[in-house]
């Protein structure tokens, strides 16, 4: 079976052409090449930690006062030493690379799966109380199974359809479609009827058992950001260093930040999200189709709110729950550490994310409320505190993560992905599928040994 990230590898060997080794050093002449890396994510990071192996001198221009990018653990309980994710969440099994990089860190990996409770149409169901239609389960098996057998063409296809479409052409009943698209578009950030059907299918066919909701690292998400930056060395990493331009000449890039700071180099890595990277002036301008395939990706409008209470009225560690109502979905955030306290995030996506961040705390304590009370009661007396970051506005992404809309994955991807005179790209929404840590790791790896030839 051919897979995504096989397609992915394929496509990078055409973006790259015959051109892999650049045309700035020369591997013969023994020269080591200087590459300026855009970004201090997870892929920016990771490009880094590979190019410091293989002896290639680097340096790292992020914008944020902070490093990780949309990586960002919180203690929202300082006496209890209680750590929640306001941004990347989740360490697939099928993790390989950030599974191993864990390991090599010392870094241990935390159970993080979830047993599912509903409220649907106002009525409350607990885990195990409810599933899909019988029918419906023996269907969606046969197209996970089918899903092996398809040709390329075959995927093509799907890709021009949205997932919404490609559920009701193949028969669910509409309480099976409903509950499918509260728990579809929390993986996708936004409505099932936004995104492409070959995307959503594949992570469904391809992804662990609990399409990658498995793990995360004790203590917090960031501690692996920190463990990269040890070994990277904080000295290579300019904090509030914001790109405005990048020039490139025949074998040099120039990059000048809004600081007035310049740097150049031999080559550069660009791990910006589509926003940021639109927003760099380039010189000369990028190809009219990489702006056009910039223009057209979208990315999820992501709202995690976080509230801690003054106990862990769920009584369940590994409790999560699908609401139909504002609150969306929520989960048990400090899952695996010891205290009285506890906290729930309500991860809201599209419009209800939308409105939820721009509202007051009131009427986020208002929402909280009124989601949990079918399953809870009146939960209200039991809120010590809650805070929301809303990825829709933030500065850099605009947004959680990228999403392939119909028609998106086999056009405007091998665009985003081609390399740019003496410029590589990398970035989760480049990666084999979208929001996870692994993928961006991936790609700024990925672009590492292309450079290193």
């Amino acid at each position: 079976m051919t897979t995504r990230r096989d397609f992915l590898k394929q496509s990078a060997i055409i973006a790259a052409g015959t051109a892999v080794i650049p045309n700035s050093f020369s591997i013969l002449a023994g020269q080591k090449p200087k590459v300026i890396i855009i970004g201090a994510g997870f892929a920016g990071l990771a490009a880094a930690y590979r190019l410091k192996q293989k002896g290639i001198e680097y340096v790292i221009l992020e914008g944020r006062s902070r490093t990780g990018g949309r990586v960002f653990s919180h203690t929202i309980d300082k006496d209890e030493n209680l750590v929640i994710e306001l941004g990347a969440e989740w360490v697939g099994a099928s993790h390989e690379r950030l599974i191993a990089m864990c390991k090599e860190f010392g870094l241990e990996l935390q159970n993080n799966q979830f047993e599912s409770h509903l409220t649907y149409a106002g009525q409350y169901y607990s885990k195990g109380g409810w599933d899909y239609s019988t029918d419906w389960k023996a269907k969606f098996e046969k197209i996970i199974k089918d899903y092996a057998n398809f040709r390329e063409e075959d995927k093509k296809k799907l890709d021009r359809m949205d997932w919404w479409r490609y559920l009701v052409n193949n028969g669910i009943q509409e309480r099976d479609l409903q509950i499918r698209d509260l728990l579809d578009s929390t993986d996708f950030g936004e409505s099932i009827r936004h995104v492409s059907a070959y995307a959503a299918l594949a992570e469904y066919a391809e992804s662990s058992e609990k399409n990658e909701m498995d793990y995360k690292v004790k203590g917090g998400n960031s501690r692996f950001t920190e463990a990269l930056v040890e070994r990277i060395g904080a000295e290579n990493i300019m904090l509030k260093h914001k790109v405005t331009e990048v020039s490139q000449t025949d074998g040099t890039v120039t990059v000048t930040c809004e600081n007035g700071k310049v740097f150049s180099a031999d080559n550069l890595i660009c791990t910006a999200p589509t926003y940021a990277l639109s927003k760099i002036t380039w010189k000369p301008g990028l190809p009219e189709e990489k702006i056009d395939a910039l223009n057209a990706l979208q990315y999820a409008r992501i709202s995690k709110h976080a509230v801690l209470f003054t106990d862990r009225f769920w009584n369940d560690e590994a409790f999560d729950m699908v609401t139909d109502v504002y609150g969306h979905y929520f989960y048990h955030a400090t899952k695996n550490q010891p205290g009285t306290k506890g906290a729930l995030i309500s991860y809201t996506i599209g419009d209800k994310a939308d409105i939820i961040g721009r509202q007051n705390d009131e009427f986020k304590s208002d929402m909280i409320t009124a989601s949990l009370k079918p399953a809870f009661g009146d939960i209200r007396p039991k809120i010590v505190n809650h805070l929301n970051y809303y990825w829709g506005t933030d500065e850099y992404s605009k947004g959680g993560y990228a999403l392939y809309g119909v028609g998106q994955w086999y056009t405007i991807m091998p665009i985003l992905k081609k390399k740019f005179m003496s410029t590589f790209f990398a970035g989760e929404h480049l990666a084999d599928w979208q929001g996870f840590m692994e993928g961006a790791i991936n790609t700024g790896e990925e672009a590492a040994d292309e450079i290193a030839g």
